[in-house]
């Protein structure tokens, strides 16, 4: 198949990438910087705001996957135009290129619109694929790990040191980069169900509490933690000293931490991928392992 992939630089993007190239299949990729050239993959120079990027990167595909996504953000202005205008810029693309595939990468924050500017911005991003007329699938991953990500490295590097700092009690859905990126393309495949809302997860029935997840990272560094939750009121108040002190590189907003506080971000069981489809085949103890090694390797850990 020709796939056009935004988001194909990052962290997700680039495994669905990979993934896509392991399975025969041509990428076309929108990135904003110059890319090493890869066999089978057209780099397209632009962005979600470019109509003439868009409209040369869906020409001759057969499916649209959309990764690009603003997970961090200082205003509302901001993920408003990340999540939502960015993927109401796709849809427009794809519906006036005759691409009528549309895989769309979410997020569980979506679930709770009401709760961070985030997860409301995905809602709407959510609201304008399922209105959009094409054959959708939305994906709704939870928290994503493996090799390159730089979210859930803070988490390795406390391990690493002994003591996991937590947010308030609560339990959590885990995927592998790999696993979702074997989704994403099971969903590009012709015959594949349509109007789908999937949540996916490595297959733990009910996710994993903190501490589970804390205790599982201690194992993949070599090192016994200790591992403390942090009251929600305190999660605000790190959230308003990182933004005094990093300024606009706040790791942790108020949005973060109104979003990282809620206790239930494990998956529906009413929204698992069909099985015939797709299943996740990296146990997540192996998984967290694989990772801790590739940042070791980077000298990241």
């Amino acid at each position: 198949m020709k796939l056009a992939v935004t988001g194909g630089t990052g962290f997700v993007g680039s495994h669905l990438i990979d993934a896509a190239l392991a399975a025969g299949h041509e990428v076309k990729a929108l990135t904003r910087r110059p890319q090493e050239p890869r066999e089978r993959v057209q780099w397209i120079s632009g962005s979600l705001d470019d109509r003439d990027a868009l409209k040369t990167l869906v020409e001759d595909a057969d499916a649209v996957i959309h990764v690009a996504g603003v997970i961090n953000a200082p205003d509302e202005a901001s993920f408003e135009h990340g999540n939502v205008t960015g993927t109401l810029a796709m849809l427009a693309a794809a519906t006036a290129g005759g691409v009528r595939r549309f895989v769309h990468v979410s997020s569980l924050a979506a679930r709770e619109p009401k709760l961070s500017l985030y997860g409301a911005s995905k809602a709407r991003a959510e609201d304008l694929v399922e209105s959009s007329g094409l054959d959708w699938a939305i994906v709704r991953p939870p928290a994503v790990y493996g090799p390159g990500d730089r979210e859930t490295l803070e988490l390795f590097k406390m391990a690493k040191r002994g003591l996991v700092l937590l947010p308030p009690k609560g339990r959590v859905s885990l995927i592998h980069v790999d696993d979702l990126a074997r989704l994403l393309l099971a969903l590009t495949a012709r015959g594949t169900p349509r109007r789908l809302v999937i949540e996916p997860d490595d297959g733990t029935p009910g996710g994993w509490s903190h501490k589970e997840f804390a205790k599982a990272l201690g194992q993949a560094v070599g090192r016994r933690n200790v591992s403390l939750s942090a009251p929600r009121m305190l999660m605000r108040l790190a959230a308003r000293i990182d933004g005094w002190v990093r300024r606009g590189r706040s790791k942790l907003t108020l949005d973060r931490a109104a979003y990282f506080s809620h206790p239930d971000w494990v998956v529906s069981s009413g929204r698992f991928p069909p099985p015939d489809l797709w299943h996740p085949r990296i146990e997540t103890h192996e998984g967290l392992a694989q990772a801790a090694r590739w940042y070791e390797e980077q000298e990241w850990l």
